[in-house]
């Protein structure tokens, strides 16, 4: 990952999943679930790398804000330059809403119901599901922030 600047007071946003690239935008601003909580990023951030928890990435065109659901992974923040490494991730268009609510209601039943072990699997599952519920409820209602 290089050292990059985008010379347009920009950030571009590369998201790639482990069989694909999602993403490779610019954008004003980038928010991501990061382990020890939410990180924004705005042009001109400091160089840095942080671990990613199961959630949303949140990236800003002008006033629109556009989401993605994301698996756990890894960020790295070098010039304008955000790069999001993940196992997986799924762009709202590629959720099918239906199918995310029934996973969650199984996974609800899952930890309510799991053994220890199991319980972290069955938790990991929920979040997954929930993040993909919120990203796949927004298509078509993008939101536009006030001046």
């Amino acid at each position: 990952m290089a050292d990059e600047t985008t010379g347009t007071g920009k950030l571009r946003l590369i998201l790639v999943a482990h069989d694909r690239q999602l993403l490779d935008v610019e954008c004003d601003a980038v928010t991501v679930p990061g382990r020890e909580g939410a990180l924004g990023i705005l042009p001109g951030h400091t160089p840095l790398m942080a671990m990613l928890k199961v959630g949303e990435v949140v990236y800003s065109d002008g006033k629109i804000d556009h989401w993605v659901a994301l698996h756990d992974g890894f960020v790295e923040v070098a010039g304008d330059v955000v790069t999001v490494l993940t196992e997986s991730a799924e762009l709202p268009e590629e959720i099918d809403l239906a199918a995310a609510r029934a996973e969650a209601s199984l996974a609800e039943e899952e930890v309510r119901l799991a053994e220890s072990a199991d319980w972290i699997q069955a938790q990991a599952r929920l979040e997954m599901a929930m993040a993909r519920i919120s990203v796949a409820s927004r298509i078509g209602k993008e939101e536009v922030r006030p001046h």
